[in-house]
């Protein structure tokens, strides 16, 4: 007995939320802003790749003639001869010769989600 009132209190109190939701037209987020969102993260994943291969970070090397090697002859004049590690040319060789890491597409994701959500707020 107690057992199918506590069934029978729950279905009514599920019922009732579920009749609030359904005529809440605010309550749910509008597919096209949801795939906005979405989109935003997936091309922020893709396009940094393409932008670093453009600039000329490359799986081979820095390409000559591009605006990588104009950044790595900036920063070896600066330092003296040399690209120091961990200086953003550094970095930005190392990500267009092995990758992103799962954190970074991750954090990259996120990012493109986050901006896509806000423009999104727009429209």
């Amino acid at each position: 007995m107690v057992a199918s009132a506590f069934t029978s209190s729950a279905v009514t109190r599920v019922a009732k939320v579920a009749r609030v939701a359904s005529s809440c037209a605010t309550c749910v987020l509008p597919l096209a802003r949801i795939a906005t969102v979405v989109v935003g993260g997936v091309v922020a994943v893709g396009a940094v790749p393409m932008v670093l291969s453009a600039m000329g970070f490359t799986a081979t090397g820095i390409a000559s003639s591009s605006i990588a090697a104009k950044m790595m002859s900036a920063a070896a004049i600066a330092n003296g001869g040399g690209v120091a590690p961990g200086s953003l040319v550094a970095t930005l060789q190392s990500l267009g010769a092995t990758g992103l890491s799962g954190l970074t597409k991750f954090i990259l994701g996120s990012t493109g989600s986050a901006i896509a959500a806000g423009i999104a707020r727009f429209y």
